[in-house]
């Protein structure tokens, strides 16, 4: 399994939407990490862990942005097949990540 723990390995501030919107936001955690971890993952056969809890939360744009852009790049079904996402803190950010990966099919 490939983990990504956003709060220690990206920031425990996450930002908003895209680049513009300021520092680490959803699409440079798409660029510098969710991207790669998901190819690593992929080539190995093996899930994506991703880790929200430990942050001082999330917007929704952050959540959006980032997996609207790998379910872009991947497909949503593979991606949401090989995912498996840890939000104890806060369970409907979950739901978040799903809309916001098949947001693009809805279109």
């Amino acid at each position: 399994m490939i983990v990504i723990d956003i709060p220690n390995d990206f920031t425990k501030t996450p930002g908003w939407r895209t680049y513009e919107d300021g520092p680490f936001s959803g699409q440079e955690f798409f660029d510098k990490l969710l991207k790669n971890g998901f190819e690593k993952a992929k080539s190995k056969d093996v899930k994506l862990k991703i880790i929200l809890d430990g942050s001082n939360g999330y917007t929704t744009s952050f959540l959006n942005e980032a997996f609207r852009l790998l379910g872009e790049a991947f497909g949503a079904d593979k991606v949401w097949d090989r995912l498996v996402i840890i939000s104890n803190e806060v369970p409907k950010y979950i739901e978040r990540i799903k809309k916001g990966l098949y947001a693009m099919e809805k279109k």
